[in-house]
């Protein structure tokens, strides 16, 4: 499976071409798609004519930029103009209108893009597993008997399977890092605001949207593509200057970096801890400073519950009662608005002031090192169809994914990256948590990792080897 920096050297040399490689993503789409259901829609007509206009362009030297002719994929709670957006809910009518983009994909066909089609998500994105009573439950490339992850597991599904070596996905509460986490692939929850977001999520200023691929490069290059401003989105930031790839092979050479192995209160799974140990011990052995730390903040789960189970609420509100939605939608996602219906303003600033003390807590965290490692997860990935692992306490995803949420509510740059697997052959995440708008960073870090390992490089043994040669 080539990455999507690959294909564009490619392209530009004519060793590769953008016909050759989508009609092999969409072979890995007929192959893998039954046993993990990772789209929802698939467009082989509209893509194989994107692909070779993209061509042409490459072969006249007009190339739109840097994604023209890469195989894509959306997650289905972006808008895509001519495609609906169901977003995993039964509740949403097919019939549109649908006429508009949203950024990321704007930004995407303006670079050329050849996109695929849109992946699984579960019901309005709401929590860390993907499955749907729409569209079902989407498997792990690793072993389809378990979960990809989610809230974004149908997009970390399609790139660890080589359905094309870029997708986009939602972060909420970790939505593209748990995947990511679960499928042994990268994704980023960058500073929020970076990549810009419309129509505005009903879960407010926690949802981020993020790049998620197989490599740290593939992710910076994505990057360059996705982010810059928009004016639909009150809250987007100026278009970056310069590209995420300068100075991503910087390495970590005296960084201050602080580790904690389960920020004060969270447990983990014995091999998860033992690889993501092992990943610390790499950067330190490229010259990082790693000092073992606590940053000495509360698990602020009740909070983030707050402002989660009241966008839920929100989500719901226009179809009615909600306890007239029963076989109609998700079962937690109508037991957790139910929660949010009862929630007061005070209730949704008290929940903020929270949010606001973590961030400042971070801030200062920061002062003294540069980035914070943590474990993606605290477990492998479980059975499919759950919302949480066997003998969970809790019926809340929030339960399994303490290393995630914290950092939706900072709006703090988050990178998950593969570091090992487990006996059983199931894969674990690095995260690596930088300062807000040290998105450059983050990837830097991530980079040097994977530059000096070779997790990324495993093939799932669903995957047939492809040769675009």
């Amino acid at each position: 499976m080539f990455e999507a920096t690959e294909l564009v050297a490619g392209y530009r040399d004519r060793t590769i071409s953008p016909v050759e490689a989508t009609r092999a993503a969409l072979d890995a789409i007929d192959a893998h798609n039954p046993a993990v259901n990772a789209f929802v829609l698939v467009d082989a007509e509209g893509a194989l004519a994107a692909a070779k206009a993209s061509e042409a362009r490459w072969h006249a030297g007009e190339s739109l930029g840097p994604g023209d002719g890469v195989p894509t994929s959306i997650k289905d709670v972006f808008l895509t103009r001519g495609w609906p957006t169901l977003r995993g809910s039964a509740l949403i009518d097919p019939a549109g209108p649908w006429d508009e983009d949203s950024p990321c994909v704007a930004r995407l066909r303006e670079t050329g893009a050849v996109i695929l089609g849109k992946t699984t998500s579960p019901e309005y994105a709401w929590k860390g597993v993907t499955d749907s009573l729409r569209f079902g439950a989407t498997g792990n490339p690793w072993d389809p008997a378990v979960t990809a992850g989610g809230s974004s597991g149908g997009s970390a599904a399609a790139v660890g399977l080589g359905m094309g070596p870029w997708s986009v996905g939602t972060d909420g509460g970790g939505s593209v890092r748990i995947p990511a986490a679960f499928t042994g692939t990268v994704a980023l929850k960058p500073t929020f605001g970076l990549i810009p977001h419309y129509p505005a999520s009903p879960f407010g200023t926690l949802a981020h949207s993020g790049p998620m691929t197989r490599t740290v490069r593939d992710t910076a290059a994505l990057m360059d593509v996705i982010t810059g401003f928009d004016g639909r989105d009150w809250s987007a930031l100026p278009t970056p200057t310069g590209s995420f790839l300068d100075g991503l092979d910087a390495g970590v050479a005296g960084l201050r970096i602080g580790y904690s192995p389960n920020l004060g209160f969270g447990h983990n799974d014995p091999e998860v801890d033992a690889a993501v140990r092992a990943a610390v011990a790499v950067l330190a052995d490229a010259g990082a400073v790693v000092e073992e730390v606590d940053p000495e903040f509360g698990d602020p789960v009740e909070a983030f519950h707050v402002l989660w189970f009241s966008g839920e609420a929100k989500v719901l509100e226009g179809y009615g009662d909600l306890a007239g939605l029963a076989g109609r939608a998700d079962p937690g996602l109508l037991r957790t608005a139910q929660i949010g219906e009862t929630l007061s303003a005070s209730d949704y600033l008290d929940a903020t002031a929270v949010r606001m003390r973590l961030g400042q807590l971070m801030g200062r965290f920061h002062q003294s090192y540069d980035v914070l490692l943590t474990p993606t997860l605290p477990l492998p990935a479980f059975p499919v169809g759950q919302d949480v692992p066997d003998g969970s306490a809790s019926p809340n995803w929030t339960s399994w994914t303490p290393y995630t949420y914290p950092f939706n509510m900072t709006q703090q740059p988050a990178l998950s990256v593969p570091c090992g697997f487990t006996a059983a052959g199931l894969p674990v995440g690095l995260q690596i948590v930088g300062p807000r708008h040290a998105d450059a960073l983050v990837l830097r870090v991530g980079q040097a990792y994977q530059e000096a390992t070779e997790w990324h490089r495993r093939t799932p043994t669903l995957v047939a080897q492809e040769d675009f040669t």
